[in-house]
C-alpha cells in the first residue's frame, strides 16, 4: 500500500487513525496545499479541500468560510509561529491533527534549501495536548509511532524505539 517514494508507515498509520474516527461522509478541510497524502484520502473515498498556501498564522479566511465537517492538520502546527489562532478559528467540530515530537537527541529540523521549510516548534505529546485544549479542544484519542530509518549510528539506533509522530483526535468543547 502506497509504496515507492512515500513515507508508507506515516500514511498507512494516519490512513488507519483517521479512519477509526471520520467516515468518508464527512468532509475534510486540509490545512496545508494539496499533497500525496491528500491524494490518498481522496483515493479513499473523502471529499477533502485543502488550504491554498496563506499563511495560515495571519490568514484565516478560508478555514472560518469553510463548511467542512473536520479538519486535518497533518504536520503543519509545528510550521506555524502561532498555531493557537488558526485552532481558535476552525469552525468543523472534529479535528484529526499528527505533528513531528520533539527529539532530545536532534535539534528542530530545518531545510537548508527551502527557506518556508522549517519548524517552529517540536512538541512535546503534553504540549501539544494543552495547546489543543486551551484553543478550546477535547481530545478523544491518540496515537504515538516511531520513525526508524535504515542509516547508521547513534541517532537512528535511537529512532528505533523513540517515537517520532503523535496523532490527535479531538471534537469542539461545548461552549
Amino acid at each position: 500500500m502506497y509504496e515507492g517514494k512515500f513515507p508508507h508507515k506515516r500514511y498507512r498509520l494516519t490512513l488507519e487513525f483517521l479512519k477509526k474516527h471520520i467516515t468518508t461522509s464527512e468532509s475534510i478541510l486540509d490545512l496545508g496545499v494539496e499533497n500525496p497524502f491528500s491524494e490518498i484520502l481522496k483515493k479513499e473515498g473523502y471529499t477533502v479541500e485543502n488550504t491554498k498556501g496563506e499563511d495560515l498564522d495571519l490568514n484565516f479566511e478560508q478555514v472560518q468560510a469553510s463548511k467542512a465537517e473536520v479538519v486535518t492538520a497533518f504536520e503543519i502546527f509545528e510550521h506555524l509561529v502561532a498555531p493557537y489562532n488558526v485552532l481558535r478559528e476552525i469552525k468543523a467540530n472534529k479535528l484529526v491533527a499528527s505533528i513531528p515530537l520533539r527529539l532530545w537527541f536532534a535539534t528542530a529540523y530545518r531545510s537548508k534549501t527551502d527557506p518556508w521549510d522549517r519548524h517552529y516548534h517540536e512538541f512535546e505529546d503534553w504540549q501539544f495536548d494543552w495547546l489543543l485544549e486551551k484553543a478550546g479542544w477535547e481530545i478523544k484519542d491518540t496515537l504515538k509511532w516511531t520513525n526508524p530509518t535504515k542509516k547508521i549510528g547513534l541517532r537512528p539506533l535511537l529512532r528505533q524505539f523513540t517515537n517520532r509522530y503523535y496523532i490527535v483526535y479531538a471534537e469542539r468543547k461545548s461552549k
